[in-house]
């Protein structure tokens, strides 16, 4: 106790002695046993309240050993599956271990993809992340001594690379690699890179990369086959210093639909893993040509430079037409270029109303100006104004697809004899008009539309120009190509808002990977987080249904398929109660990321334990990392002195005894008349 508090205890001590003195016998006409009682409960009372003032108080100090912290790290991949008995005898040592339990706190973990509390090891994990738990381990042990014990074969396949991410004042680690070491000689195919949708008859781009590990020189034929046909080999070959070769190749959509897709490589005589020479993907071809109906009543050199340019891409056919022309050619167009109307479109227009097509209007100086006002109820041109020359302005903040690569600073101007245009609904301007350099603030091409509906405008005529132009800047004519390709792409393509939408891949490399989302929007377009969505999904083969209700994540529903085997399936989304209903097919090869090593990869255990400052053995060994941790001054018991600050006082008892004491005084004081 501190010694000022002594003497304000002290000092209350004398200060209720002289307020009772003064009270009861100063002037206190009282003598007896009466006054003696009185002026104890009256001290009492008022030592008490001084007391509460003061609040005594002293300092109790415990000493207690901590011990430093030891945590096992336990691999439970499939990968060391060969090695568990091993691994669980290690680790029931370690934890066993009389002088390493005396010195170490000795916590279990266990991890594959995640870390996790040690329970029984399956060594059914089919993947590994070893840098995550080492991570998680120096974050919750941050600032305290501790070591960690990694026992793995050292193989990762997903993740950071754990021998380059150990954070600063990381804990030492300890690692014992198990399983076969033995560098065997082994061809694998790694990740295939191609796209997840093609056009028909168009080239799709396939890449992928063998790796070889040996010490040798090997030749061997790399195959790659859709839907069990040879498109493409090659003979490669591979040495210690050259054992990487990527494969390269462009694959023929030949037929719509979901095409599988194996790249093989031949097994060396002498190799042991062959599950990791064969991978397999999915493609889905799809017919995505736009036929465009070019309509005009005039020749012009526009038509041509138009249909050679639109058709440049071989999934878009161009067919002119008379605006005369009947009904059942215009049927067959999924998006109608109108180049400069007049009188002889009306039925053009009016068959477009009633379709709801999408459509470019072309204007120039053979446009009917009163005509095309009357026609539609989109803009309004003025007319009467002489033929002139328009420069066209890229507007760079054009948001509805990229024009980036486009450049019309040097290009020819356009003719016309179209004045100002008022656009009566969205709409938004992709080249404005420049004549004789000043900025008109007025569209040369503008693309407007609602709901589904997109159309166009172009005030002007000379494209051609611009074509023959865009040759002589770049020696070919893909700027302006590119340029009326994504016009046109953007003007045929209707996006309609499906309530009900699902996202999932043709192809999964094992079960690990199955998981289907899905999102459904109320009748307003938000999204219903209170949908009851059910997937339904069956074997292709044993005709074997799974039905299960999908379930909600942040903003997304998702249907968990990894207890699925390898095969073929088909699969509906459907929404309870609800007449929304979404089907597809994938398929899960029998792929397993473990089963892609040969061999443990003792060298990345080395350097982790050397760069982190631990030690490194084999499981055969691995006594001799229970000695360093038992022997090392770096992990010893540390003494620590806690400190409690305790009240001398029990505040509820002191402040019963003061009510007590006065109530008393006062009750005797009554009782004998003294109040």
């Amino acid at each position: 106790m501190h010694i000022n508090t002594v003497f304000f205890i002290v000092v209350a001590a004398i200060l209720s002695v002289v307020v009772v003195y003064f009270q009861y016998y100063f002037r206190g006409k009282h003598k007896g046993r009466l006054r003696i009682l009185l002026s104890v409960l009256r001290y009492i009372g008022i030592f008490g309240i001084l007391l509460l003032l003061i609040n005594p108080k002293f300092s109790k100090v415990n000493y207690i050993l901590q011990k430093p912290n030891l945590a096992l790290l336990i691999d439970n991949s499939s990968s060391i599956q060969d090695s568990g008995k091993k691994v669980k005898d290690i680790v029931s040592a370690l934890i066993n271990h009389p002088e390493l339990s005396d010195r170490f706190d000795i916590t279990s973990y266990q991890f594959g993809k995640s870390l996790r509390p040690l329970d029984s090891l399956s060594f059914l994990d089919v993947q590994t992340n070893i840098q995550q738990p080492l991570a998680t381990l120096a974050d919750v042990y941050a600032r305290k001594n501790m070591a960690v014990v990694l026992i793995s074969d050292g193989n990762q396949n997903i993740g950071r690379d754990y021998t380059f991410s150990n954070k600063v004042n990381s804990p030492p680690i300890y690692t014992i690699t198990v399983g076969d070491t033995t560098a065997y000689e082994d061809l694998s195919i790694g990740p295939i890179n191609t796209n997840k949708y093609a056009f028909l008859n168009n080239k799709y781009p396939l890449e992928t990369y063998v790796s070889y590990q040996g010490q040798g020189t090997v030749k061997a034929k790399v195959a790659v086959k859709v839907n069990g046909a040879s498109v493409y080999s090659e003979t490669i070959g591979l040495s210690r210093g050259n054992n990487l070769k990527n494969i390269k190749t462009l694959v023929t959509a030949s037929k719509i639909g979901v095409k599988s897709i194996s790249v093989t490589v031949q097994p060396v005589p002498t190799e042991r893993n062959i599950t990791n020479n064969t991978r397999i993907t999915s493609v889905e071809v799809i017919d995505e040509k736009t036929t465009v109906a070019l309509v005009s009543d005039i020749t012009h050199p526009d038509l041509g430079t138009l249909k050679k340019s639109i058709e440049s891409n071989k999934q878009r056919q161009v067919v002119i037409l008379k605006p005369s022309a009947g009904l059942e050619a215009f049927e067959q167009a999924d998006l109608f270029i109108l180049y400069q109307p007049n009188t002889g479109f009306r039925k053009v227009f009016k068959f477009l109303e009633q379709k709801r097509s999408n459509v470019l209007i072309i204007s120039g100086v053979h446009t009917d100006f009163n005509f095309l006002n009357g026609i539609q109820e989109d803009f309004k041109i003025e007319n009467g104004y002489p033929q002139q020359e328009f420069f066209g302005n890229l507007n760079s903040g054009f948001s509805k697809y990229d024009i980036t690569d486009f450049d019309v600073s040097d290009f020819p101007p356009l003719e016309s004899d179209a004045g100002p245009v008022t656009f009566n609904q969205t709409n938004e301007t992709l080249l404005g008009i420049s004549i004789k350099g000043v900025d008109m603030k007025s569209p040369l091409l503008t693309v407007y539309g609602k709901n589904t509906i997109k159309k166009g405008l172009l005030i002007g005529e000379g494209l051609w120009k611009w074509r023959v132009q865009s040759f002589r800047n770049t020696g070919d004519f893909s700027n302006m190509d590119t340029f009326l390709g994504k016009l046109i792409r953007y003007l045929s393509t209707n996006i309609t808002k499906n309530r009900l939408n699902i996202t999932y891949s043709f192809n999964y490399e094992g079960s690990n990977t199955a998981f289907i989302s899905a999102t459904y929007f109320d009748a307003t377009y938000v999204f219903d987080s209170n949908a009851l969505i059910d997937i339904s999904v069956r074997n292709k083969e044993t005709m074997a249904v799974n039905m299960m209700p999908m379930v909600l994540k942040n903003a997304y529903f998702e249907a968990d398929l990894t207890n699925l085997a390898p095969g073929d399936y088909e699969f509906s989304v459907e929404v309870k109660d609800e007449n929304y209903k979404e089907t597809g097919a994938f398929t899960i090869s029998n792929f397993d990321l473990e089963k892609q090593f040969v061999s443990s990869n003792y060298k990345k255990m080395q350097k982790l334990a050397q760069s982190s400052g631990g030690m490194h053995t084999f499981s055969s060994n691995f006594e001799q990392i229970a000695t360093e941790l038992i022997s090392s001054k770096a992990f010893v018991p540390t003494q620590k002195s806690i400190e409690n600050s305790v009240s001398l006082i029990d505040f509820k008892i002191l402040l019963g005894l003061i009510v007590m004491a006065f109530s008393l005084e006062w009750f005797i004081r009554k009782y004998n008349g003294l109040i």
